[in-house]
């Protein structure tokens, strides 16, 4: 009987350690997507300009948790792929980056995540702070969804 008691707790710890590393792993992993990313706001407005298609800028960071789980959640999901490079220029923006300060300024942008669908000029024309979901994504970027 003296020995139950040890293989108890070690069955516990490795229990312990294999879920605390599972759910690090989630919590930090985020997979590649296939999004046509411009690869900063001018090139964005370029294309835009060019294709006659509004952006997307979404404003976010290395560190962002909910960024993290939206770039899993929304931004890999096929569905989103496909609608966001056929009718949008999107372009990511770190908030970090100071070649960035000039367009937080702009856009009044605190902290990510921001989401922001503006015209060719940069002229917001819906926007949403904050982590969301696909099916909010896609009724944010659907232009007859209300604000």
């Amino acid at each position: 009987m003296g020995k139950t008691k040890p293989n108890i707790w070690r069955v516990f710890w490795l229990t312990f350690l294999v879920l605390s590393l599972a759910f690090a792993w989630y919590s930090f992993y985020v997979p590649s997507n296939d999004v046509a990313w411009a690869g900063n706001f001018t090139l964005a407005q370029q294309r835009a300009v060019e294709a006659d298609k509004p952006i997307i800028l979404y404003f976010t960071g290395v560190w962002c948790a909910p960024c993290r789980i939206m770039k899993r959640r929304v931004w890999a999901d096929e569905e989103v792929t496909a609608f966001v490079n056929e009718q949008f220029v999107p372009v990511a923006l770190d908030v970090d980056d100071p070649e960035n300060a000039a367009l937080m300024e702009r856009y009044n942008i605190v902290g990510p995540p921001v989401i922001i669908v503006s015209d060719a000029d940069g002229n917001a024309l819906r926007w949403k702070a904050g982590g969301m979901g696909k099916t909010e994504f896609l009724e944010l970027l659907n232009p007859s969804t209300p604000d």
